[in-house]
């Protein structure tokens, strides 16, 4: 279950760089880097939530879901495989003859 979730959370990881890497930041033009918006608010205008801001909110909503499933699976103590097996019988000690 671990590697499928961790698969998961590879692909969504990915998705979600492409995602925020093909979106238009707010005030990429030079007047922008100045202050120039003069009428804008300090993080810029709020526009209409696009479908690339929808697939962003999702992908990262997914992303903390799986991190924090991850982190609550690898948290757990785990039982080994030889906790249950029986300690080997020592042989008796025999002592050297001369």
């Amino acid at each position: 279950m671990t590697v499928l979730l961790v698969i998961v959370h590879v692909i969504i990881s990915i998705f979600l760089i492409l995602v925020v890497l093909v979106q238009q930041g707010k005030g990429a033009d030079l007047a922008g880097a100045f202050g120039g918006g003069g009428s804008q608010t300090a993080f810029g205008a709020r526009g209409a939530t696009t479908l690339l801001h929808k697939l962003t909110v999702s992908f990262f909503t997914l992303f903390v879901i799986t991190s924090l499933t991850l982190a609550v699976l690898q948290a757990r103590p785990r039982s080994s495989v030889m906790s249950g097996a029986a300690a080997p019988a020592k042989a008796p000690v025999t002592p050297a003859k001369k």
